[in-house]
């Protein structure tokens, strides 16, 4: 347990306070120790690992900080299919380099994404048409409460678009600590999002799971959603709203006379959340206060060496602008943590 450290070298976007305590976690036996010194002192508790999607407070974060680092990957074959268990600190992009280079299939298209495996299941990263609700088989987690550990199938998770049951009814109840896949030897590619295909079109229209990979970092370099200290763009928390989903009725009463790209939705229409905002009035670009939009992506909120409160400023702005002009409510993706007295 470490005392007063500063949060913003562990993330992405470069912002925040200081912890007023640091767990730092490598196995289950220390993530317990760190949440009952949490409760032995009446301290709230924020869990984080790869540091991608989370913004903490200029004021810091007046609790313990827990650092998942729980690391490890195992894998089992059968049947032509592979079972790939990883630790939730592994960095996610390494887990989907080994299954590229060993040609296990089925999570290619989630290259280049930072953060964690733990984090993925969470929020059910999603990216160019797959996402890890597809070949997702369990997931181990701690009961932050009873210090009990717990497996959750698949369908346990109660997986939607960009979230969960770790995002929704049992968020801060659980640290997840290992992620488990089934993945398929030597399978092919599915190729389902237009802009891929067109990328990999481009390269000479190798399928193999090595030029997916590459045309898929390529893409998110080109969006600088690849972390690249070079890159002023890349200093962001990657998108940080989703795309909204919308009734069809409301879709044709308000929206249905505007260019908005739509994609299908389980009982509704999906709307282009990038769209949205450079329409509401906020281009690529736009900087107000050391915060802005990047100059590659929409949706990305970058520090433009402001504060915390600078970009969740800009945020509140889009998100009225966007409703004021059609009516539809952006949610974060982000996480936003501490206000100097704990959980906001």
């Amino acid at each position: 347990m470490m005392p007063d450290v500063p949060l913003a070298p562990m993330t992405t976007i470069g912002l925040g306070g200081r912890a007023r305590w640091l767990a730092r976690c490598s196995d289950a036996g220390e993530l317990r120790d760190a949440l009952s010194f949490a409760a032995r002192e009446g301290l709230p508790v924020q869990v984080f690992s790869g540091g991608s999607n989370i913004i903490f407070a200029d004021e810091g974060f007046e609790g313990v900080a827990v650092n998942v680092g729980l690391r490890g990957i195992r894998s089992e074959e059968s049947s032509g299919e592979i079972r790939l268990a990883a630790g939730a600190g592994e960095p996610w992009d390494g887990v989907v380099a080994l299954a590229v280079e060993k040609g296990w299939g089925g999570i290619e298209c989630l290259s280049g994404i930072p953060g964690s495996t733990g984090g993925t299941p969470v929020q059910n990263v999603g990216a160019y048409g797959q996402e890890v609700a597809e070949t997702l088989t369990s997931v181990r987690a701690l009961d932050r409460v009873t210090l009990a550990e717990r497996e959750f199938t698949r369908e346990e998770c109660a997986f939607g678009y960009r979230e969960s049951r770790f995002k929704r009814e049992d968020a801060d109840r659980y640290i997840i600590t290992e992620v488990t896949f089934l993945l398929g030897k030597n399978r092919k590619p599915e190729i389902r999002y237009a802009e891929l295909r067109k990328e990999i079109d481009a390269r000479g229209g190798d399928l193999s799971l090595r030029a997916v990979r590459g045309a898929v970092i390529g893409l998110r370099r080109k969006k600088s959603m690849v972390v690249d200290p070079s890159d002023g763009n890349s200093r962001s928390v990657g998108s940080f709203f989703t795309n909204p989903v919308v009734s069809k009725e409301f879709f044709e009463s308000r929206l249905k006379e505007t260019p908005v790209p739509t994609y299908p939705a389980p009982g509704g229409v999906k709307l282009s959340a990038a769209w949205l905002v450079e329409h509401a009035g906020f281009p690529r670009g736009f900087t107000k206060n050391g915060a802005g939009i990047s100059d590659n992506h929409a949706l990305a909120i970058v520090n433009r060496g402001g504060k915390t409160a600078d970009v969740l400023a800009l945020a509140s702005e889009i998100e009225k602008g966007v409703e004021m002009k059609y009516g539809v409510r952006l949610r974060r993706e982000a996480v936003v943590a501490g206000t100097g007295r704990g959980n906001p």
